[in-house]
């Protein structure tokens, strides 16, 4: 039997398999001479670190499932010195039970490990052995996605001491999910690791039989894997929380206002084993503002020698930087937005890094809008389209979350997948990618087509959350929270939101199809989008105009009014009347901080992008509260780091300096600036074709802008800019 490179434990029971599990495999490489090149693969099922003589290489692998499976190579090449070096993949395995371990990591529940040699070096030895000193608890009750804090107890012996030799595994031995045949590179770079310190506690000691709390501040929001280095203080425990900022009772204060707020996160509790060189490395990243420390010791005193974190993240690189414009407010808006963003990249995209790091359509469709506008980058883009075309279930309908273990179905978030496919069209023009995902857009909307009235309308297609097997969320918006951010309304009938919402994606698709040169079902998917359009304005028109929630429901809300301008359900004179009476009515739902992107692209449609200057006061008193990260909501602000709030990145160079694609692939160039209340803007916006510089200067509420560029650049730009 052929070789597989995989690897387990002799010590896993079936004890160990109904907990996560921490798994270590070490060996050694001895080279007598500097080795120019050692290219390496590495998997797992699960998650792993790898560390050369003690030294944090990386981690891996990407997330995949059970259709694809990804390795990294790695060259440790620089990482070897002269002689014996000690490499160690620590394991991070989560039980089968999807219940029980981390939402989005696919597994087969027992921890095995791909080491791959290259061809012509000799394998290494593992050993292996379970950790059963540290404990996984779930870091919530209920709905708890995470599950990657740690408490250790005191070690009986030391690490590897009970190490048995690991068990190669033969491909009759490998559960389907793991078959070489699944196993595919890493398509995105590693993520970056940019050191830092908490100098304050470089060198502290913390007498025997004493209590001490310390509280660090990082100085913003940030993801990171941590170091605390530690000597002494045997049977010392270490209680680490991690919090975003300093919160009230019920509500928000300043996020530093240590006197009026307290500190709310999760734990990890570290027990200290006595050490002379001893580090505390929790496995997984962790993300923070400000970390607490409570430390308790017991017979000896504690020596902490120093508390390092590595940030890490998807290494965006920023090529479109801040524009000058005559708002100066914006400014930390913008830098609020781009750490925001780069919180969010990760091996996916995520909605939260601190709470769920789940990658949801509707978030990762704003997200990656903003990750074009300002780095032209499209390699995690790629990765999310690919991956969200597999989350297909039996209905057509995409898991509104993927990579994820559970189903969990959000009907809409299915039709942002199609808005997101066309994104990149304009921006990219990749055929074989369209190509590639077309099946899953073509289930979507033959599901939607078959779950349309007798009336043309879309029907009731999901509920709240937990009470349907569907869930019809559309915004966090104030009158909707006892619905789980689904409006009311869908406890009557079906949500006029998501007609809207399949008109704009049967028009996506229908230029999708033309592009790909198939005419027919361009008109096919015009035409069907026109029947829903004609029965929305027939069946969910109030006497007055407006748009209601439902059909003959009484509720309204800003949403309907924005999605009918964006569906052109409304024509440019009936949006503008709506949209305005809608943010005047006091008991209409309004658009919350996802959902301003949205609000923009109606306002701008009508033209009246000058009412964006009150919108923007969300983010304003972000910024004046001490946020560095965009909240999740006004309504809804548990997290304070929420990508779908990163709006500044997309609107200051695509809308206000005006720079987007007129044509799949930035074939053909729009420059047309939206002044809104602005008077004047400058600033260099990087596109996937090159670079465009653009001023202008309002005069009589237009801009009238001064464009330069490369000549290949300048030739696609259109000539009625």
């Amino acid at each position: 039997m052929s070789e597989t490179y995989w690897y387990t434990t002799a010590d896993f029971t079936a004890a160990d398999a109904k907990e996560p599990r921490l798994v270590c495999f070490r060996g050694t490489i001895n080279t007598e001479n500097t080795v120019n090149a050692l290219p390496v693969r590495i998997s797992a099922d699960g998650r792993y670190k790898l560390f050369i003589n003690d030294q944090f290489i990386q981690a891996g692998p990407l997330k995949g499932d059970d259709k694809v499976r990804y390795f990294d190579e790695t060259d440790i090449a620089e990482y070897l010195v002269p002689g014996e070096n000690h490499i160690s993949v620590i394991l991070l395995n989560y039980p089968a039970d999807p219940a029980f371990g981390n939402h989005s990591i696919f597994r087969s529940g027992i921890p095995r490990l791909y080491f791959r040699m290259p061809d012509g070096f000799p394998a290494i030895r593992f050993t292996a052995c379970t950790d059963r000193s540290v404990s996984f608890p779930p870091e919530e009750d209920g709905f708890a996605p995470l599950c990657i804090h740690e408490v250790h107890a005191l070690q009986a012996s030391l690490p590897g001491e009970n190490a048995q030799p690991a068990v190669p595994l033969t491909r009759e031995e490998l559960p389907g999910i793991l078959l070489p045949e699944k196993l595919r590179p890493r398509d995105i770079p590693f993520a970056q690791k940019i050191p830092h310190e908490f100098p304050a506690l470089r060198g502290k000691s913390i007498p025997a039989h004493s209590e001490e709390t310390i509280v660090l501040d990082a100085g913003e929001e940030m993801c990171a894997y941590l170091s605390l280095a530690l000597s002494g203080g045997r049977g010392s425990q270490i209680d680490l929380l991690y919090a975003e900022c300093y919160t009230g009772d019920g509500f928000r204060t300043h996020r530093t206002d240590a006197v009026n707020g307290h500190l709310e996160g999760y734990h990890d509790i570290y027990t200290v084993n006595g050490l002379e060189n001893e580090v505390f490395r929790p496995f997984w990243f962790r993300t923070f503002r400000f970390i607490r420390l409570t430390v308790k010791t017991a017979d000896e005193p504690l020596q902490i020698g120093s508390f390092i974190y590595e940030e890490t993240g998807y290494p965006l690189t920023v090529r479109t930087q801040m524009p000058a414009i005559s708002d100066g407010s914006l400014a930390p808006v913008w830098d609020i937005s781009l750490r925001t963003l780069r919180r969010c990249m990760h091996d996916t995209y995520m909605d939260c890094p601190f709470y769920e790091q789940l990658p949801y359509i509707m978030d990762t469709r704003s997200e990656i809008l903003y990750t074009y506008a300002v780095s032209g980058d499209d390699r995690l883009a790629r990765r999310a389209i690919r991956d969200f075309a597999r989350a297909g279930r039996p209905s057509g309908l995409l898991n509104c979350s993927y990579p994820n273990v559970n189903d969990n179905i959000i009907p809409g978030f299915s039709l942002y997948y199609i808005m997101m496919v066309h994104d990149h069209m304009m921006y990219f023009g990749d055929k074989a990618l369209i190509w590639e995902v077309l099946p899953a857009i073509e289930e979507i909307l033959s599901y939607f087509a078959a779950n349309l009235r007798a009336d043309g309308l879309v029907g009731k297609v999901g509920g709240v959350n937990g009470q349907s097997p569907h869930w019809s969320f559309i915004d966090w918006a104030a009158p909707w929270m006892d619905t789980a951010g689904m409006p009311p309304a869908g406890l009557h009938g079906p949500l006029t939101m998501e007609s809207l919402l399949y008109i704009i994606a049967l028009e996506k698709a229908a230029e999708l199809w033309n592009y790909l040169g198939d005419t027919d079902r361009y008109f096919k998917y015009r035409n069907d989008a026109d029947t829903v359009r004609k029965a929305v304005r027939r069946e969910c028109m109030s006497a007055d105009g407006m748009l209601t929630d439902g059909p003959a429901r009484p509720e309204l809300s800003q949403h309907c009014q924005v999605f009918g301008v964006l569906a052109e359900v409304l024509d440019p004179e009936e949006g503008r009347r709506n949209l305005l009476a809608a943010a005047a009515d006091p008991d209409a739902a309004k658009c919350s901080v996802a959902m301003t992107f949205y609000l923009f692209r109606a306002l701008e449609k009508t033209g009246l992008y000058a009412e964006t200057d009150k919108y923007w006061d969300k983010w304003r008193k972000m910024v004046t509260d001490g946020c560095t990260t965009s909240i999740e909501g006004e309504y809804y602000a548990r997290s304070e780091c929420h990508a779908w709030g990163a709006l500044a990145l997309y609107e200051l160079p695509s809308v206000i300096l005006g720079v987007r694609p007129a044509a799949p692939g930035y074939e053909k160039i729009s420059v047309k600036p939206v002044p809104g209340y602005m008077t004047h803007a400058s600033g260099t916006v990087h596109t996937p074709v090159g670079d465009i510089t653009v001023s202008w200067r309002s005069e009589n509420g237009k801009a009238v802008p001064a464009i330069s560029a490369g000549p290949d650049v300048l030739a696609r730009i259109l000539p009625d800019n």
